[in-house]
């Protein structure tokens, strides 16, 4: 089973380099409707497998061609931090099936957002 998910982790890893999306756009999904994890553990799965230095390389090769803000990215990743907790504790209150819902509009605006906006 474990060939599955270093897949699964390569598919997303590969989009991540490519397009700057994985987590929300691949892994939860995936893990909801193929792993069969609820939404809650599909984010919580997520967020965990971000712990380690997981888009180092993308990321350095992007900084290499000049592609990386890290002023930007600093100040995002002290808000991420924090934000991350404030979220993680909110999540629990709200019901499987409305979060699952939720996940999908914030997907279908955004899509909507890149493919209609200026």
């Amino acid at each position: 089973m474990w060939i599955w998910y270093v897949i699964l982790g390569l598919a997303a890893g590969t989009l991540s380099g490519l397009l700057g999306i994985g987590g929300g756009l691949i892994l939860i999904p995936a893990l909801v409707y193929i792993f069969g994890l609820t939404q809650h553990q599909a984010q919580g799965t997520t967020l965990a497998f971000m712990i380690p230095p997981i888009g180092l390389l993308a990321a350095l090769k992007y900084y290499q061609t000049g592609n990386v803000k890290l002023n930007i990215a600093m100040f995002m990743c002290l808000g991420f931090f924090v934000g991350g907790f404030i979220g993680a504790i909110f999540v629990e209150k709200i019901p499987e099936p409305l979060l699952r819902k939720i996940f999908g509009i914030a997907l279908l605006l955004a899509s909507f957002r890149m493919i209609f906006g200026k």
